[in-house]
């Protein structure tokens, strides 16, 4: 289990007169990551470097430093850190002193590492989805579990012979929720969770 943001942080650095802000946030979509950047990033700065972790997808940015100096260094910041679902912005104003490929590394990496470290953390939660079919008549006792689990009720469909239910709720939790509707309705309610769902 990894962690995210509980909230956006930054912090500032100077290097030989380079000064350098990180702006973090959590994100749930590449799309965030990208909106945050548009958002924080400074036209007027020499770089704005950037890297975000989604999952298994990454994406990093060296906007201009030589190749492998800033991005992947702030992406190593956040793996370092254990953080998942997080997008770090490092702006730099060029302060006339070159800090040479060693230099930008720890630079870029220290400064993401360093905001990160002191930000609030939160736990991930994992996220699963749930199908649910069941007859007209438990749907008083299915509707009065969803709450108790942390369920979210994403579609309710109603058929002929019954109803259908697609919810998301912790991950953790699934198999309780499909063992409590066991048992509070005869088991007369049919649990699938959707093939090759990717948790989140």
């Amino acid at each position: 289990m990894s962690d995210t943001l509980a909230a956006r942080a930054a912090h500032t650095l100077e290097v030989k007169h380079s000064r350098f802000i990180v702006h973090a946030a959590s994100v749930a979509a590449p799309e965030a990551a990208l909106a945050f950047l548009a958002e924080v990033a400074d036209p007027a700065a020499t770089h704005n470097c950037w890297a975000y972790r989604i999952g298994a997808q990454y994406r990093f940015s060296d906007d201009g430093e030589p190749a492998g100096t800033a991005g992947r260094p702030i992406l190593a910041a956040i793996d370092g850190q254990g953080y998942d679902q997080v997008v770090a912005v490092v702006t730099r104003w060029y302060g006339g002193i070159k800090l040479g490929a060693g230099g930008l590394v720890r630079a870029y990496g220290g400064a993401a590492a360093e905001c990160l470290r002191l930000a609030p953390r939160q736990a991930l939660i994992v996220h699963g989805e749930l199908a649910l079919t069941y007859p007209f008549e438990v749907t008083g006792a299915v509707h009065a579990a969803l709450g108790q689990f942390g369920a979210e009720k994403l579609a309710e469909d109603f058929l002929a012979e019954g109803v259908t239910l697609r919810l998301r709720l912790p991950a953790d939790r699934i198999d309780a929720l499909k063992n409590h509707l066991r048992d509070a309705t005869r088991d007369r309610v049919r649990c699938q969770e959707p093939p090759g769902h990717p948790k989140t």
